[in-house]
């Protein structure tokens, strides 16, 4: 498994376009801000709707999703690789 739990060179599956929830959990300060720069350039018309943010009990991580329609196995891995490369990011499901 990689940094976002997805196999390498293994297809992300799946028919195009469909919509899929990319959840980032870090420590970031600012985690939400960061995946929406993050995602910006994979997905640039998205909505403040397609972001939540929530921590976790203890307060010590956020967990961000972020709801996006996917045109591409291509569109998708970028939007993975970004995130991933966040400051913080522990885990990309």
């Amino acid at each position: 498994m990689t940094a976002t739990g997805l196999e390498s060179g293994d297809p992300f599956g799946g028919d195009y376009p469909h919509l899929h929830h990319v959840k980032v959990i870090g420590q970031s300060d600012d985690l939400l801000a960061a995946v929406r720069r993050a995602v910006a350039p994979h997905a640039p018309s998205l909505p403040d709707s397609a972001f939540s943010v929530r921590p976790s009990r203890a307060g010590n991580y956020h967990a961000v999703t972020c709801s996006l329609m996917v045109e591409s196995d291509d569109q998708l891995r970028a939007v993975y690789a970004a995130v991933s490369h966040i400051e913080g990011v522990i885990l990309c499901l």
